[in-house]
């Protein structure tokens, strides 16, 4: 008789925390975008919120379609890892010029304190690209990867006929 092993159930990405910090990315960057707008704020700081947003919807749709999955030839959580640097870097710039602006114009002062929440996100969000990839990597070299068990688990890790019996 043949041991069917059951398909292991995949999380879907709006779940993961992986999800979660590139949506909240996307809201902060397209909540700082319109405050730049709104504020009539110099075209670049637009511009650079403005493509943020694209890139993050782009990767958003990329993993919720599973599409990295599909396009194995590109090594998509490095690309992930180099966009968050690289945006954390140009929010930082656009978060530290518009922030400047606090006497003057609120709404940019506003939209700059947006774009700093939206750089540390990014740190986050690079954190945890990076654990995902050392995940991997140690799993395609064959290091054994530790898994956190839940206290119960902890206290009585053996099962079986010779396991000491939990107290009643």
């Amino acid at each position: 008789m043949d041991n069917v092993q059951p398909k292991i159930k995949h999380r879907p990405f709006c779940f993961s925390v992986k999800g979660h910090v590139k949506m909240l990315r996307l809201a902060l960057t397209v909540t700082s975008m319109t405050f730049f707008i709104v504020a009539q704020a110099p075209e670049p700081y637009i511009v650079i919120t403005g493509f943020e947003v694209t890139v993050i919807l782009f990767f958003i749709l990329l993993y919720i379609f599973r599409l990295d999955r599909l396009m194995k030839w590109l090594f998509w959580p490095l690309l992930d890892l180099t966009n968050s640097i690289i945006t954390a870097v140009f929010l930082s710039v656009v978060a530290i010029l518009a922030m400047q602006e606090k006497k003057r114009r609120h709404l940019l002062y506003v939209g700059g304190s947006l774009c700093l929440t939206a750089v540390i996100v990014c740190c986050i969000d690079a954190f945890v690209v990076t654990t995902k990839m050392r995940t991997n990597l140690k799993r395609f070299l064959g290091v054994e990867v530790e898994r956190k068990l839940s206290p119960a688990k902890d206290a009585y890790p053996e099962t079986g006929p010779d396991a000491p019996q939990r107290p009643a």
